[in-house]
């Protein structure tokens, strides 16, 4: 996949598909700026801010990174992967608590 289709598929699936699931799906998020946080900081294994330095992060993360994250962001359509569960390590890596 070329650089330029992998953000693509990042800006459709953090946009439009993920928030378009997350009421029927239960999830504890909505906006995409929530989804994007959650898969970075998994993709990246902490959190994103202290893995790439400029935003937005999508643009500037390397193409292996985006990849995992966009990976990561099927999982969790095709259900193989529990978001509730990242949300709440994303958070923990922040110092924060669910909601």
């Amino acid at each position: 996949m070329t650089r330029d289709a992998l953000e693509q598929r990042w800006l459709t699936l953090t946009r439009q598909t993920m928030p378009a699931l997350a009421a029927k799906r239960g999830w504890p998020v909505r906006n995409d700026h929530c989804f994007q946080r959650i898969l970075l900081d998994v993709a990246v294994g902490g959190c994103w801010y202290d893995a790439i330095s400029r935003r937005p992060a999508y643009r500037h993360a390397d193409a292996a990174l985006l990849s995992r994250a966009v990976d990561l962001g099927e999982a969790v359509i095709a259900g193989s992967v529990d978001l509730v569960a990242l949300n709440r390590q994303s958070l923990a890596w922040r110092g924060k608590r669910p909601r």
